[in-house]
């Protein structure tokens, strides 16, 4: 349902670790930089502003990837710089939320790794889990992607998938 529909889904599985789910943990969303992570800063606001809770926007850059490409195509970055154009796009993403939702406190964390391992470490401990639809990964057709599918196997928390307006 969550790759076919053309509206938000969520997925509320019961709760199964041995302690009890948080109630008063962060909304978490993932920010890869696309146009579908507008869609989900846009719910994760609402739902954190509804909540009274705090939002933790989390972007994750992945070296291993990143080598790969500038190998092939001879670039070189320095750790630094992509650390600091994470930065900025996540900077980026947030502009004008704040203003629009001022009763919701945002951290930013911009971390090194494989933006569904970083989002699952949160999972734990957050209220909710939000993220888009479809990512950056390169299959076309693909209706769901990796990311969002490892989210919703994986999460003990509730997790809703938004979907961009150029996701149907």
């Amino acid at each position: 349902m969550a790759a076919r529909a053309a509206c938000p889904v969520a997925l509320i599985r019961p709760h199964v670790a041995e302690t009890d789910a948080p109630q008063d943990g962060p909304v978490v969303v993932g920010v890869d930089g696309t146009r579908t992570s507008e869609a989900a800063l846009a719910l994760a606001f609402e739902e954190a502003s509804w909540r009274q809770a705090e939002l933790v926007a989390l972007h994750c850059w992945d070296d291993v990837f990143l080598s790969a490409v500038f190998e092939e195509t001879h670039w070189s970055l320095e750790r630094s710089e992509i650390e600091e154009r994470a930065n900025e796009v996540l900077a980026e993403r947030l502009a004008g939320w704040r203003e629009k939702y001022p009763d919701v406190r945002v951290h930013r964390e911009v971390v090194r790794g494989r933006p569904a391992d970083k989002l699952l470490e949160h999972a734990d401990r957050a209220r909710l889990l939000v993220v888009g639809s479809r990512g950056r990964g390169g299959v076309a057709g693909m209706l769901l992607g990796s990311t969002s599918q490892a989210v919703m196997s994986y999460a003990l928390c509730p997790v809703i998938v938004a979907r961009g307006a150029g996701d149907r």
